[in-house]
């Protein structure tokens, strides 16, 4: 799909004339998520927030009827596949997607009802099985993970991981694993890939939220699913984008009132709260993480119990830097231009080890989504940054001298990269090596940012180095800190002990020395603690 083209989403599934789930909640999902809905309904279910009453299935006659008039006439950039009721019509369905190229096919298999009763005969849970060697993604909840695999219902999040890696194996499809049927105050969803080097592909989690009103998640998660594919072209970035949205539907849902059973989620509240995606934006490549993210203005917050105890064990080296000379001089303006440029210049050099540390990132990553975010970043650290620098300094006239990197940036460069000079050498080319990796990068994001934010409030018009100060908040950067954070989690969590202990030690180092980089700009380039908390 050319960026900027608002998708073309089709969903194929039946009715609730409440509006909570079906194709209407398709319908709210896909425009929330920023595509044009399309809708052929495959049933005509009586039904509300309580239950349902009855369900009338038109001929599938007119169903091909249906499917055609719109592949007829529309482009179709991606199809979500909900409620399909009988072998006959999921025959008819399976038949039209062989006929057509369809960028992307998600379903939600829709086989058990909330009682627990099975909506499928044998005859139509066979037809199922086939089609999902039609799709892209399956989106079923538990029990219906449960059936796919004939097993019992997973009574943990480490079983259902494993029966999504089953059925992906199985069917040679993705699988999106949903932890919201276990019990617990986290709720967590992850892509599994049976055919990628590592299957669990991204892991996310947030807490679980409180509320009656839950009609109709699963048709909106695949809804979106497939529209924020569609935008982005990545499964793991529409697993991000629409976990943030469905987050903020589902916290949001008590301000709508709307039957007396389980209502419906709050699909548009982060829209109406902040108003139309601008046109401009969508002239841009699509942005797959959500603006809720990023309303913090102190920095981006962590993404799990894993990175919350991290970023809690570094609060005082992070204090120790707000409270340098050199940031606060920036900040104000005061900062003298020669003490500037000697830091900015001692950056560049910084970033071309950087470059490398994350190009080794992304080499020894596991999965192809954490491989290209280690990629592009690379990129971003050698091309966009370094122009920025050469820019900057050529300005000034400190461009192209010959200054060797200072023992501050060798020393930190030696650490990313695992050289002897380096600290902390356990996992430097070892087994834990891309753990340690991980760990050691991080607080380049996530200081950086986190410092940014704060000096981004003080910025104005005429201040000296306004144009410096708005990179701290550029809206790409903030995003690839969100992104960067996530993985940090997703590794934290899927490693032993002693991984976890490499990688803990690897950030504290990184964040020890982003202050030592600080403090090198300016007279105040005295020891610091070592900063050895948790």
């Amino acid at each position: 799909m050319s960026a900027g083209r608002i998708p073309r989403i089709l969903s194929i599934a039946g009715t609730d004339p409440t509006g909570g789930a079906g194709i209407q909640a398709d319908l709210k999902s896909i425009a929330a998520a920023g595509g044009y809905g399309m809708a052929v309904v495959t049933a005509l279910v009586a039904q509300n927030t309580r239950g349902v009453r009855s369900v009338h299935t038109p001929p599938v006659a007119f169903l091909r009827e249906q499917l055609e008039a719109v592949s007829d006439d529309v482009g179709i950039d991606a199809v979500k596949i909900g409620m399909l009721g009988s072998a006959d019509v999921i025959q008819a369905v399976d038949d039209w997607l062989a006929a057509l190229e369809v960028p992307a096919v998600v379903l939600d298999p829709v086989m058990i009802a909330t009682s627990g009763d099975r909506l499928l005969d044998a005859g139509a849970e066979a037809a199922l099985r086939q089609l999902l060697h039609r799709v892209d993604l399956v989106t079923p909840n538990l029990p219906e993970l449960a059936v796919l695999v004939q097993e019992p219902v997973a009574e943990s999040w480490e079983r259902a991981l494993a029966q999504g890696e089953q059925l992906s194996a199985a069917y040679a499809v993705k699988v999106l694993v949903k932890g919201g049927h276990l019990a617990g105050d986290s709720c967590p969803d992850a892509l599994v890939d049976a055919a990628a080097a590592h299957p669990l592909v991204l892991q996310v989690r947030a807490p679980r939220v409180d509320t009656f009103n839950t009609h109709g998640t699963g048709c909106s998660m695949s809804a979106a699913m497939a529209t924020y594919y569609a935008r982005t072209g990545r499964w793991d970035l529409a697993l991000t984008a629409t976990k943030d949205w469905l987050q903020e539907a589902l916290a949001y849902a008590d301000e709508l009132d709307v039957g007396a059973g389980h209502g419906p989620v709050h699909h548009f509240h982060g829209m109406w709260a902040r108003g139309l995606e601008p046109a401009a934006a969508l002239e841009r490549a699509p942005e797959p993480v959500q603006a809720a993210l990023l309303e913090p203005v102190l920095g981006v917050e962590p993404a799990g119990p894993h990175t919350a105890a991290l970023w809690e064990q570094t609060a005082a080296a992070r204090a120790d830097i707000d409270g340098l000379d050199f940031v606060r001089d920036l900040g104000s303006g005061d900062l003298d231009r020669s003490v500037f440029d000697a830091y900015l210049t001692q950056d560049a050099l910084y970033l071309r080890g950087y470059a490398r540390a994350l190009s080794r990132a992304s080499e020894l990553a596991p999965n192809l989504a954490e491989q290209m975010f280690w990629a592009e970043a690379a990129y971003g650290a050698l091309a966009s940054e370094m122009d920025l620098h050469t820019s900057w300094l050529t300005e000034t006239g400190a461009a192209g001298r010959a200054v060797p990197p200072g023992p501050v940036t060798s020393g930190y460069v030696e650490h990313l990269l695992g050289l002897p000079g380096g600290a902390g050498p356990e996992g430097s080319r070892g087994n834990y090596e891309y753990e340690r990796l991980v760990g050691a990068v991080l607080p380049c994001f996530w200081i950086y940012a986190d410092v940014g934010c704060r000096l981004s409030e003080a910025n104005h018009s005429g201040h000296p180095y306004a144009r410096w100060l708005a990179t701290y908040s550029d809206r790409v950067f903030m995003e690839s800190t969100v992104s960067a954070v996530r993985i940090l989690e997703t590794v934290l969590d899927r490693s032993t002990a002693r991984a976890r202990r490499i990688i803990c030690e690897a950030f504290k180092e990184s964040t020890h020395r982003e202050y030592e980089f600080f403090a090198a700009g300016t007279a105040q380039s005295s020891p610091s603690p070592r900063h050895r908390s948790g």
